[in-house]
């Protein structure tokens, strides 16, 4: 059937295993699960519940006669009496447990995802931690780093968002009224939108290196870039990224209103918005991670280009450097810094123009400057203005590899 909407987040972009993790089929055998575990602790207890009941409501978890419960709800007006009738037990019960183990098992898969991105950016960050590259600040061009050290920054701030804590449920909450507290549904949404944010600054990054030509997304060999202009390259799938985690951003402030309007013991104002909110936000993490990995596993570094950027400004960045070696030999560094300054901006005025420019030469031929071209020239080392960043990078990839290990064997410890 094609006449009826299709969330984008299930037809397009979320897997199989969250897919199905929020399907009815999970989430009503779920809630048979807890009834059933409710019935044994019942027995357990000496109350009139035989064995004998455990053991048929155990066998009939699967499969679920949804035609029944279909026309119980069209009977009784209410989704959860209608599988009461259909099995057993009391509403809130099943839905909120339900739904925190739902929400449980959600944030360890997202988590696998999210450290398959971490390991990935990770090994991208040491294949180029020595490579300099121009650094921006106000997207202006500013010192030299390497690409290796911006990579550690995305990989920074995954690691703050990643869900180190363990949710194999070892706490419960001490009280509550008839349903677990909502400010936990916030939480869990501020998780998602924490993860989001981070994938969108790494794919917003990627897409402004893109227009220079420095950085790309993969792109396959039979890929169309624009449906309009052949020769284009767009970053489509760092667009899809920022367009998601923007959903998510936004998809989180559900939660804190629902929580801060719940009534006295239980309202159900938050059940229509709930059943949309939660889903719908691990969909779109999901989604948002399986590009992450699409497009951390296949970055390409043009290192022509980024070789030409950092050539093209570096006879600027070595500037300070310069003024420091001209000082040495003499000379007065008020009356320097004015020739770097002077020369600078012809230099840069030039570049504005499309014509010509050589600062070196240019220094050079000033004779108060005290250096020759070739001395000027000798200073023209890239590797010299990148500092500590191959170091830098090789201690945090060390580090993100070491609490990814950690994690997935806490991860493996959780019974999903």
């Amino acid at each position: 059937m094609k006449d009826r909407y299709e969330s984008p987040l299930a037809s397009r972009y979320a897997s199989d295993d969250m897919l199905h993790l929020f399907s009815p089929d999970m989430r009503f055998e779920t809630w048979r699960r807890l009834w059933v575990s409710l019935a044994k602790a019942q027995h357990a207890l000496g109350l009139p519940v035989t064995q004998e009941q455990v053991d048929e409501l155990a066998a009939h978890v699967s499969p679920i006669d949804y035609k029944l419960v279909a026309a119980k709800e069209k009977e009784l007006r209410h989704d959860v009496m209608a599988h009461i009738y259909a099995f057993g037990a009391a509403s809130c019960y099943v839905t909120d447990n339900a739904d925190l183990v739902l929400y449980r098992d959600g944030l360890v898969h997202l988590r696998g995802e999210l450290e398959q991105v971490m390991v990935q950016l990770a090994g991208f960050a040491d294949r180029y931690a020595a490579l300099p590259c121009l650094g921006y600040t106000h997207y202006q061009p500013a010192q030299l780093v390497t690409v290796g050290k911006r990579a550690t920054l995305w990989l920074q701030d995954l690691m703050l968002r990643m869900i180190a804590a363990d949710f194999g449920f070892d706490r419960l909450y001490d009280v509550c009224g008839q349903t677990y507290p909502r400010k936990l549904d916030s939480r869990i949404l501020n998780v998602l939108s924490s993860i989001a944010q981070s994938c969108y600054r790494f794919a917003n990054d990627v897409r402004l290196l893109q227009h220079d030509r420095q950085l790309e997304e993969p792109f396959e060999s039979t890929q169309v870039g624009s449906s309009a202009m052949a020769y284009k390259r767009n970053p489509m799938r760092c667009e899809r990224i920022c367009s998601l985690s923007r959903y998510v951003m936004a998809d989180a402030l559900n939660a804190p209103m629902t929580a801060s309007t719940q009534w006295f013991e239980r309202t159900l104002d938050d059940s229509a918005n709930r059943r949309i909110s939660l889903p719908e936000g691990f969909l779109a993490v999901d989604g948002i991670l399986r590009l992450m990995q699409n497009v951390t596993a296949g970055l390409r570094v043009n290192e022509k280009i980024v070789a030409k950027f950092v050539a093209d400004y570096l006879p600027f960045i070595a500037t300070e450097n310069l003024l420091m070696a001209a000082v040495e030999r003499g000379g007065d560094r008020q009356q320097v810094h004015e020739i770097i300054r002077r020369a600078s901006m012809r230099a840069t005025e030039a570049m504005k123009n499309g014509e010509p420019w050589d600062l070196i030469a240019e220094l050079a031929a000033e004779p108060t400057f005290g250096l020759t071209e070739a001395e000027i020239r000798a200073e023209m080392k890239p590797e010299s203005y990148i500092g500590r960043c191959p170091e830098q990078v090789a201690a945090f990839t060390a580090k993100c590899r070491g609490l990814c290990t950690d994690a997935a064997k806490a991860r493996a410890d959780i019974t999903l």
